[in-house]
């Protein structure tokens, strides 16, 4: 009599494959560019950095000398104080404006059908497809005729031009996903719109307005030509305030310059952070389409 033996145990599995990584000679030009790219930006804005702290920097790789009082001149020089608060006040009211508009503009795009709607949507895409000095310089002459311009009300008039639209188009497509149904039951339950607005769409809306927000904040900020056509001495904003005092006419430090050029660096980035750390670009539509459900 023949017996067998059984093998209870399981077949394993084999190992997964390791896959192999096959760098192109594409993939070579691609990150060496980036890689180039990376390295002379670094090498600009080190520069930048370590001339504003320099002493003396004459015909060597590094400083003879470092001194932080090129910041201090510079901030007495240009009147730093005034030009950051006015960059501020501009930047707040501009944000604040634009969603106050853009927010019932985006609803109207997105829930209503009317004649001519892919005539207003064009319209909203000029200021943003075309160069600002193409319409700045028209627009200045307007505000000028106008006495809105040269001042803070011209500046802050002129940077609602590019940032209404574009608070428009980017809070629409959050509009659009959020199912109208939940309107209707808003309404079958005695809601008005006012009401309907500010306690459904609104808590919707936070992610749409968010990243409207800070995209328009830092395109304000950094807005040069709308804001060098419509202001005066007393309404610079900081980027201005840089091209003035680099081109202007006299004898100034470099050192101050690339001080005050560090300045507007270290702003941009601060708002970068705020813009990365509460607005999550990856995740603004998910995050809305769950809100929805």
């Amino acid at each position: 009599m023949s017996t067998t033996t059984v093998n209870d145990r399981t077949p394993t599995s084999p190992p997964p494959e390791r896959r192999r990584l096959r760098a192109t000679p594409g993939t070579f030009l691609v990150w060496g560019g980036m890689a180039l790219f990376l390295i002379l930006l670094f090498g600009v804005v080190a520069s930048v950095v370590v001339n504003s702290l320099a002493g003396q920097w004459f015909d060597t790789w590094f400083p003879s000398s470092y001194t932080a009082s090129w910041y201090g001149d510079a901030w007495r020089e240009y009147d730093l104080g005034q030009v950051v608060s006015t960059t501020v006040i501009v930047a707040v009211t501009v944000v604040s404006l634009s969603v106050l508009i853009g927010a019932p503009a985006s609803y109207v795009l997105a829930r209503r059908n009317f004649p001519g709607k892919s005539l207003v949507m064009l319209v909203f895409l000029l200021p943003i497809m075309m160069p600002p000095i193409t319409y700045g310089i028209p627009l200045a002459t307007l505000l000028t005729y106008y006495h809105l311009a040269p001042g803070l009300t011209g500046v802050i008039l002129a940077n609602l031009v590019p940032s209404v639209p574009f608070v428009i188009l980017t809070m629409t497509p959050f509009i659009e996903q959020i199912n109208p149904s939940i309107e209707s039951a808003a309404r079958m339950c005695g809601a008005n719109m006012t009401r309907m607005f500010v306690r459904i769409l609104a808590p919707l809306l936070i992610p749409g307005v968010l990243a409207a927000a800070v995209l328009v904040l830092v395109r304000t900020v950094g807005m040069f030509e709308l804001t060098f056509l419509t202001s005066n001495s007393e309404s610079d904003t900081l980027v201005v305030a840089l091209f003035t005092a680099m081109t202007g006419a006299g004898i100034r430090a470099q050192q101050s310059v690339d001080a005050m050029a560090v300045i507007y660096m270290l702003m941009m980035m601060v708002l970068l952070v705020i813009a990365l750390r509460f607005v999550n670009p990856t995740q603004l539509v998910s995050q809305v389409r769950q809100d929805a459900d």
